[in-house]
């Protein structure tokens, strides 16, 4: 189980590991930027989901999965408020173009309560080695009975391993001007 010491080293692996994902490319154009920008986005978002559901890592954070409690996907605005300054710091003149792009991810959310399965990322030192699907692993074990698991992947290469988990592709759309996202949900265990 993640903790909030793990953050210091989960950031910057979750960096490296989603350098070329589509949608941070979308949100964070500029190339250069975005190791920096990813790292002090990251920190925020384990500590939000940590706060939120919780966090698994393997490897000594080699790979981590971070996971949001049924009912708690969204991030709320106070949560944002509170966290205005970090935010804007870390997202700068990408922060509309964030904003935009988690409200299109919060509008398909299934209806249904779920547990969310909000960030999977494994080094890309590490990959090939099966620490992702370990971490994906631990968390489905760790979700609540009887409650559906939910993930969005821009990664098409990825839609494979997640099946290989019990997702299922429930849709195919776009963020508005930006890229392609895969919803998957897992039936109830």
């Amino acid at each position: 189980m993640a903790t909030e010491k793990d953050r210091a080293i989960i950031a910057p692996m979750l960096a490296r590991a989603f350098a070329e994902d589509p949608v941070f490319a979308f949100i964070f154009p500029n190339q250069e930027a975005r190791q920096r920008q990813l790292r002090r986005l990251f920190s925020l978002l384990i500590a939000s989901d940590l706060r939120s559901g919780g966090g698994f890592v393997v490897e000594e954070g080699a790979a981590a999965t971070l996971w949001r409690a049924p009912g708690q996907a969204k991030v709320g605005w106070l949560e944002m408020l509170w966290n205005s300054p970090a935010l804007v710091h870390a997202l700068g003149t990408s922060l509309i173009r964030a904003l935009r792009t988690s409200a299109a991810v919060e509008r398909r959310f299934p209806a249904q309560p779920f547990t969310y399965l909000h960030i999977a990322g494994c080094d890309p030192a590490a990959q090939g080695r099966g620490l992702g699907g370990a971490a994906i692993r631990a968390g489905l074990v760790a979700a609540q009975p009887g409650m559906p698991c939910y993930l969005e992947t821009p990664t098409e290469a990825n839609i494979g391993l997640y099946q290989r988990f019990g997702f299922s592709v429930t849709a195919e759309w776009r963020v508005p001007d930006g890229p392609r996202l895969w919803s998957m949900v897992r039936p109830p265990a």
